[in-house]
């Protein structure tokens, strides 16, 4: 296949560090990796969800990139050593390790006895679910929401609510219902990006407490917000020794998901013992996957400069596909995520229906973009385009988008063709 392209804002005052001061440069991000014929989900397997094979992939999000050269090198060491036996994560190593990212990125202190390792954030959510609520229970999740959060939460017997980002009055009218005993966060906010400030995190926090709604917040997007924007955990939130657990892993601001694992940082030790408890005796689970305890350790420890580097570099592509939506349709005045590298795309203006973008998008761009209504149906008329790639790819995939546009409406095509 010929590859079609080459090679309400807080201050900051929820860590020190600066991302976008970080020289990108001092790192290669622009040199294209071939994912081809590594089980690689995005490349590899597109058809699956596509219906066509090689596509120029802008999906799940994972990134293009090489990992941190520091957890490379921390991996490749306890590859050396040879043995790959049982091993713990209730170890100073590795409970330090996440302490020391929450201390110099958050300013949050957190206690030892309430961190708890696991393979999977989504796994660490069905198992809490189980802790803190009943079949037929309700969950809060916002819409439109990552598309895993209505399988799993159904999955486990709950029954899904959505409620509209930012339509507080919903929230607190579905929070005050007897049967909602969960509040599912997304902090940061996929798919939209969205970094919840601190007031909005401290009201949000408030009518959990006052309705008696435990929170899981999933804040595994966390490491990648963009300047002005800082994530604030949930524990600076979350009443200490409250019903809440913070949900994370290093594996997207690292891009090692590879690796499995993740941990959570609970209100209350007692919940945290109850929750490894079930872990160790229900699934058998006392020894984590020892490459990805090595991997969080490392990029802890050592890879902060290098996700400041990513997180620039991350925030040009970003800028970049503004300017050239600004050039081409003026009128839609879309601004960048607060975090991640995940672009959402309002495309409502156009009126084009999400089965025809996409048809135009697949037979004649020949790449794979996300519809929104992945993301249920208040995602419909949006797209999610995946700009964590070197440059030149994510040139290619809004050029495309553009094009896509263009020819599937006409209004699109008296924008685009606008003398300025």
């Amino acid at each position: 296949m010929d590859r079609p392209y080459d090679a309400d804002v807080d201050s900051c005052d929820a860590g020190s560090y600066d991302a976008e001061s970080c020289d990108a440069g001092s790192y290669d991000f622009d040199t294209p990796v071939d994912r081809h014929g590594t089980w690689c989900t995005q490349w590899d397997y597109v058809q699956d969800r596509f219906g066509a094979p090689d596509l120029l992939p802008f999906t799940i999000s994972d990134m293009d990139f090489e990992t941190a050269p520091e957890v490379l090198a921390a991996l490749r060491g306890r590859l050396e050593h040879g043995v790959l036996g049982y091993s713990r994560w209730r170890h100073e190593d590795f409970l330090s390790a996440v302490r020391h990212w929450y201390a110099t990125r958050y300013d949050t202190p957190v206690d030892a006895d309430r961190i708890a390792y696991a393979p999977a954030v989504l796994y660490q959510v069905a198992r809490i679910l189980q802790l803190w609520s009943a079949p037929g229970d309700g969950v809060l999740v916002h819409t439109p929401a990552y598309d895993a959060f209505p399988r799993l939460v159904e999955a486990q017997g709950r029954e899904l609510r959505g409620v509209a980002l930012h339509d507080w009055e919903a929230l607190e009218r579905e929070l005050a219902r007897p049967a909602t005993t969960v509040l599912l966060l997304c902090s940061p906010h996929n798919p939209t990006g969205h970094v919840w400030s601190g007031t909005e995190l401290t009201r949000m926090a408030e009518l959990c407490e006052r309705h008696g709604v435990a929170v899981i917040s999933d804040e595994i997007h966390s490491d990648l917000a963009h300047a002005p924007y800082r994530h604030r955990p949930w524990a600076l939130h979350g009443r200490p020794g409250g019903r809440w657990a913070i949900v994370t892993s290093a594996s997207k601001s690292f891009n090692i998901p590879a690796l499995t694992g993740s941990y959570g940082i609970f209100g209350d030790a007692e919940s945290c013992e109850r929750y490894v408890k079930l872990l160790k005796d229900a699934d058998g689970l006392s020894s984590p996957a020892v490459l990805s305890v090595t991997g969080h350790i490392a990029a802890y420890r050592e890879g902060g400069p290098w996700l400041d580097a990513l997180t620039a570099y991350v925030g040009e592509n970003l800028r970049m596909v503004g300017e050239r939506l600004a050039r081409a349709f003026p009128e839609l005045d879309w601004q960048p995520p607060r975090a991640g590298y995940l672009a959402w795309i309002d495309l409502r203006a156009f009126g084009i229906p999400d089965e025809v973008l996409q048809r135009e998008l697949i037979d004649n761009q020949k790449v794979a973009i996300m519809p929104g209504t992945a993301y249920g149906p208040e995602g419909a008329g949006f797209v999610r385009l995946n700009v964590g790639c070197p440059r030149g790819k994510a040139e290619a995939g809004i050029e495309a988008l553009i094009r896509a546009v263009t020819s599937t409406t006409p209004r699109a095509v008296t924008w685009a063709t606008r003398t300025p």
